[in-house]
């Protein structure tokens, strides 16, 4: 695989991806939907160690609303870069994989070889919005991979 590389609006923030991307979906639940200021959010999956952060790390910030689950973006321009699970997130014990991978919002990379392969949490999504694909619909989370 070539590497995928993404950035923030202003470009402060910008990673290099060299792993593969998995998970790829469209969340509809409200958190993700008022982080991104949209329908939904469209995000993949990645190892930790497969990002490298070529520039702005230091500009992320991250929101925890209490989860430990941390939704970082860019300090200047306000772009979501990253969501990661923080130290005290209380769903590790559910999740463990995810304590190694950072979810990235697919709208920041540069022409990744992935597309969305389902919609999660469409039993809270917006009512103003209705789907129109053929993708998979989950009330909450998809079946574990």
């Amino acid at each position: 695989m070539s590497s995928i590389h993404g950035s923030c609006l202003c470009g402060g923030v910008q990673l290099e991806i060299t792993g593969p991307l998995f998970g790829p979906l469209n969340c509809h639940c409200s958190l993700c939907r008022k982080q991104h200021g949209a329908a939904f959010r469209s995000r993949i999956r990645v190892k930790t160690d497969s990002v490298r952060w070529l520039a702005g790390q230091d500009l992320i910030k991250y929101y925890d609303n209490g989860s430990g689950y941390l939704r970082g973006f860019c300090r200047e321009c306000g772009s979501p870069v990253v969501n990661q699970a923080g130290a005290h997130w209380k769903k590790a014990s559910m999740f463990p994989d995810a304590l190694n991978e950072y979810g990235i919002p697919l709208a920041i990379l540069e022409d990744p070889p992935i597309r969305p392969a389902c919609h999660v949490f469409v039993g809270s999504k917006a009512p103003w919005f209705e789907i129109t694909d053929d993708l998979p619909q989950y009330p909450e989370l998809p079946p574990l991979r």
